[in-house]
């Protein structure tokens, strides 16, 4: 049993820092805009509404912004979406 909770320990202590890191994206604008996540062969349109805050891409991604602009993504940027313009921090 003290193997299997240790085991359990590591396993979860290992996990977290890849649970815990993604990509912040906040919408500062008026208006929803929505982004094209391309992650791991799939493609995906995620809106994200005025003032709303969201993660994505924990392992990582490509984005389209709302102006076009493409962006790779590695999981730890913070991404401003300020009048309809992607800006990566």
């Amino acid at each position: 049993m003290k193997k299997l909770l240790t085991t359990l320990a590591i396993t979860l202590t290992a996990a977290a820092p890849a649970i815990a890191s993604a990509a912040t994206v906040t919408n500062l604008d008026d208006t929803t805009h929505t982004l094209v996540i391309s992650e791991g062969g799939n493609q995906v349109e995620l809106s994200i509404g005025p003032g709303e805050s969201i993660e994505i891409c924990p392992t990582g991604c490509f984005v389209t912004m709302p102006n076009g602009d493409r962006e790779v993504l590695t999981g730890t940027e913070t991404l401003e979406i300020e009048a309809s313009r992607g800006k990566i921090f």
